[in-house]
């Protein structure tokens, strides 16, 4: 399984959730609504999920193991990176 893209919307509004992710799997499935998270140790991911009727959250989709999840989450969090270093330097440039 190879990620071959991964595209970043940052959130706006002040709060934990700093952006909602798509990655394109083997340039044949994509996977919406994957959450960037900021949590006391850090960034992580969340994956989509839907309120099931007991009120509790259930990922709709999500990886089978932990190698699996950490390599997905690694690969979003360095492009999450990457899209807001773009964003501070256009910002510093508009500034000048």
């Amino acid at each position: 399984m190879n990620i071959t893209d991964v595209r970043v919307r940052k959130v706006a509004k002040e709060g934990k959730m700093k952006a909602v992710v798509s990655i394109t799997i083997d340039d044949e499935f994509v996977v919406h609504d994957i959450k960037v998270i900021e949590g006391e140790k850090g960034l992580f991911i969340a994956m989509p999920s839907r309120k099931a009727a007991d009120g509790e959250y259930r990922d709709i989709a999500h990886p089978i193991n932990s190698a699996t999840r950490d390599r997905i989450q690694t690969l979003i969090l360095d492009k999450y990176q990457e899209v807001m270093s773009e964003t501070d330097e256009q910002e510093e440039a508009a500034a000048e």
